[in-house]
């Protein structure tokens, strides 16, 4: 359910290309609204197409909203018509908290585009990925890194697991890998230091690189925190 919600631009179309024919007159949106999920001005690292937030314009209401994907390093970028929007991230979205805004007390961040805007949209991770170390050659690739707990009030929650992932693209998650290695949260003694080492399978076409990250899912949160993508040459 969780993946049709996210291509909600297109209902919004749609819904817009179906009321009326004149709608077809409007031109094309032509101003860029770009930027990245960040911590502390370091991107959110997410899985391709997993994670989305919404705009709502006012007016615009009854055809709903305008969903904007957050690309794997935590950026994103949407053509928009000039106007006034409410920009909410959905609280099932993402390995993280909404930071309430300070206009509104809430999760809604005003948007007032009048032109083109590069924009970075802080949020509060519940871990962030530090020091990560990918390494490997035909046969093995190797990670080192450590976790550092953000959120440690009564909203923190536990590591379920950390996965390192191989895969043949630069799309690199669950769907798309071709080796992983796996550790569960409770069997990690330090977070400070983790190693996971996953093998190279034998490719078809063969190919002399492969591209990794790690991944870490955190205890009730379906959208995991990822590194950076690392393409590791043999």
């Amino acid at each position: 359910m969780k993946n049709s919600i996210k291509y909600i631009a297109g209902l919004f179309c749609l819904t817009l290309g179906l009321t009326s024919c004149e709608y077809d007159n409007y031109d094309e949106p032509k101003l860029l609204f770009e930027g990245n999920l960040v911590y502390q001005g370091e991107p959110i690292g997410v899985s391709y197409n997993d994670v989305y937030f919404e705009l709502w314009e006012e007016g615009w209401q009854t055809f709903g909203n305008i969903g904007v994907a957050v690309d794997q390093d935590g950026s994103f970028s949407s053509l928009l018509f000039a106007g006034d929007y409410k920009l909410i991230i959905p609280a099932n979205q993402g390995p993280f908290m909404n930071i309430p805004n300070t206009e509104t007390s809430s999760d809604t961040i005003p948007l007032n585009l009048r032109g083109s805007l590069n924009m970075d949209i802080e949020v509060m991770p519940y871990y962030m990925m530090r020091n990560v170390d990918i390494n490997g050659n035909s046969s093995t690739v190797n990670a080192d890194f450590s976790l550092e707990q953000i959120i440690t009030d009564s909203n923190a929650r536990g590591v379920n697991e950390v996965v390192l992932y191989l895969s043949k693209t630069a799309f690199v998650d669950g769907r798309t890998s071709i080796s992983s290695s796996r550790l569960g949260g409770g069997d990690i003694a330090d977070l400070s230091n983790i190693q996971l080492s996953t093998n190279v399978p034998d490719m078809t076409p063969s190919q002399s690189y492969v591209f990794a990250r790690v991944g870490v899912r955190i205890d009730g949160v379906e959208d995991m925190l990822f590194s950076p993508i690392q393409r590791v040459d043999f």
